[in-house]
């Protein structure tokens, strides 16, 4: 109950943050409830079925976003889409989140030579470019699944969350309530989870945000070289075949337009909660915002 009080606090205390979650649970909700929108909007028909439909229908009462070059329902596919892109931002989100904590807290917490060499992978992690290692993965890996590819993502983008999260460690460490921990003999992984972590929530949740928008968009790059994980239709996948097949001139707009409008939402909101937390935590910037 106090950590659910202290997150309403803290969405009343940002309009940004307010607006970038609620675009966000719409998503989710689109997302989670794909499978019975795809149903109802199909009825007894699989409209993502190839051959389903007519090929290249005109948006209209039917079909609301019109069909692709297979006869697929497209308003179908950019639900199912979105769904599998909002499952990737969170596989490589979580997984590069929880990597990036156990740097941050060991690096920042012990220091010394375990947060030198710690801090020298992680910079240099940080400024390997990393799509065009994501391309020669993904072109030598076959058959890849779509965990397999967050995980190859989740893999370059840790280093961002282990770098915030690990300078909030180093000036959170020599507080007094933490100084009064190590008197009275409370072992490293108590103060860690009961001084400092509750502490470093809203930096986590950029760090997860961050490495879950980046996924998104890094799976996105790959469908539209055509590298992505087969068996899946992701919301780069529909801009690669809008692409490869000249939806825009053949009057097939909603296939290009759509996904990237709800990219474009992603985005946004995203950084609208990036932004409100660093408003809420961060008083300098919060002094800023309010003038």
């Amino acid at each position: 109950m106090r950590i659910l009080t202290a997150v309403l606090r803290t969405i009343r205390n940002s309009r940004r943050l307010a607006i970038g979650l609620a675009v966000l649970l719409v998503m989710v909700l689109v997302a989670v409830l794909s499978p019975l929108i795809v149903k109802a909007i199909g009825g007894s028909t699989d409209p993502l079925e190839v051959a389903a439909y007519e090929r290249w229908l005109v948006p209209g009462p039917g079909h609301l976003l019109g069909t692709d070059q297979f006869g697929r329902d497209v308003l179908a596919m950019v639900v199912s889409a979105l769904a599998v892109s909002l499952q990737i931002g969170a596989i490589a989100g979580v997984i590069s989140t929880v990597v990036g904590v156990i740097v941050a807290f060991v690096a920042g917490y012990k220091g010394g030579w375990v947060d030198a060499v710690l801090s020298t992978f992680t910079g240099i992690l940080l400024v390997i470019p990393t799509f065009p290692l994501l391309i020669a993965l993904s072109a030598y890996a076959k058959n890849v699944s779509l965990f397999q590819v967050g995980v190859m993502i989740s893999i370059f983008s840790w280093p961002f969350a282990a770098k915030t999260i690990r300078s909030q460690v180093l000036s959170l460490r020599s507080r007094p309530y933490v100084d009064l921990a190590r008197v009275t003999k409370a072992h490293d992984l108590e103060i860690i989870a009961t001084e400092l972590l509750p502490n470093l929530l809203p930096f986590i949740g950029v760090g997860f945000a961050s490495s879950a928008l980046g996924a998104i968009f890094g799976l996105v790059g790959l469908e539209v070289i055509g590298l992505g994980p087969g068996g899946v239709i992701d919301l780069g996948q529909i801009i690669f075949t809008a692409i490869s097949t000249g939806a825009l001139t053949l009057g097939a707009w909603p296939i290009f337009v759509v996904p990237i409008v709800l990219l474009t939402l992603l985005f946004a909101a995203l950084n609208m909660v990036n932004i409100g937390l660093e408003e809420v935590y961060n008083p300098r910037l919060r002094g800023v915002a309010g003038e």
